[in-house]
């Protein structure tokens, strides 16, 4: 007999793991701390194992079990609406999908250069994203979960094509009335006596952890308030005075809160290589020609000279793929 598990268990579960904390994942979902707390509760008690260390409404960290239970919950989750996504596909006369991933600070305009895409030989193509963080999509394109994903500073991993596209880099999003706000870029000992707002390890291990080195090394005190998961939260935290934040910088312009500025961060640890990544082996015409494309397209944001590696089908021409700027694509 099949285990009776609700969806919306399923969705808490990863919320309050990826939050750590009720107040916060409550909000995210929309629903009471008392309602989320009955759920998890109810989860708990009807399979019979504990999910999470906490005292009172406080989450302390994830139990072994809890674990194992969230990266199963996240899969099972992103199959369920792949299935729902693949139905309404097949109804409405689309005969591919493809499924990119990206993290939740990924620049607008990537997105739509792969909106753009037109491929003559999949005529019916439908491009369908879903937003992870950095650990999830490289698990989902290993699974096969994903075909592609644009993640920033990737783990090197030998099963993956990680092909470099642009370059990401830090911004300090401050009150107007901070004393660094006028400066043409801001340095992290301009921000030492402030409390900072940054994206939790689980979105980006590395770019967190580069960001806690580096202020280790300037003997920088780092008082964390807050974490945050899109930068509409950062901008809305300054905004009241809970901080200065530090985050991948926003493309998108329609980003503003009263009183708040944006400013570079100035520091050459704190600029990282964006990549589109998929498995090494996947030898798809579709997919690798769609990464071809994205990557033709993106190319000429690279400086002259850049090679950019790309597993493709052997079968596939490559010379077309050369482009003026002596940027290529080639077979790896």
């Amino acid at each position: 007999m099949l285990p009776q598990v609700d969806v919306r268990h399923l969705h808490a579960v990863v919320i309050l793991a990826e939050e750590l904390n009720f107040t916060r994942a409550a909000h995210r979902l929309c629903i009471t701390q008392s309602a989320l707390s009955r759920q998890i509760t109810e989860l708990e008690k009807q399979h019979a194992f504990q999910l999470f260390k906490r005292d009172r409404k406080r989450v302390a960290e994830l139990t072994e079990a809890g674990r194992t239970f969230v990266e199963e919950a996240r899969s099972a989750l992103l199959h369920a609406d792949r299935a729902i996504h693949l139905a309404r596909a097949a109804h409405n006369g689309h005969e591919h999908v493809l499924f990119i991933g990206h993290a939740p600070h990924a620049d607008q305009t990537w997105l739509s250069t792969l909106l753009a895409i037109r491929l003559p030989l999949f005529p019916r193509l439908k491009v369908r994203f879903l937003t992870q963080f950095s650990l999830e999509l490289v698990r989902s394109v290993l699974a096969t979960e994903l075909h592609l994903a644009l993640i920033t500073a990737p783990p090197v991993d030998g099963k993956l094509t990680i092909v470099p596209f642009a370059e990401t880099q830090l911004c300090v999003v401050l009150p107007e009335t901070h004393a660094a706000a006028h400066q043409q870029q801001v340095k992290l000992e301009d921000v030492a006596d402030d409390e900072w707002i940054l994206f939790p390890r689980s979105v980006s291990a590395t770019i967190y952890d580069r960001i806690t080195d580096t202020a280790a090394k300037a003997k920088i005190p780092i008082r964390q308030a807050h974490d945050i998961i899109t930068a509409q939260q950062a901008f809305y935290l300054v905004s009241e005075g809970a901080g200065i934040a530090i985050l991948p910088t926003p493309s998108d312009l329609g980003l503003r809160a009263a009183g708040v500025t944006v400013r570079p961060l100035c520091h050459p640890s704190l600029c990282f290589e964006t990549c589109l990544i998929m498995r090494r082996e996947d030898d798809s015409p579709m997919v690798n020609e769609f990464a071809r494309q994205f990557l033709r397209q993106s190319s000429r944001k690279l400086g002259p000279g850049r090679q950019m590696e790309l597993a493709l089908p052997k079968h596939t021409p490559i010379e077309s793929a050369v482009k003026p700027n002596g940027i290529a694509l080639t077979a790896v």
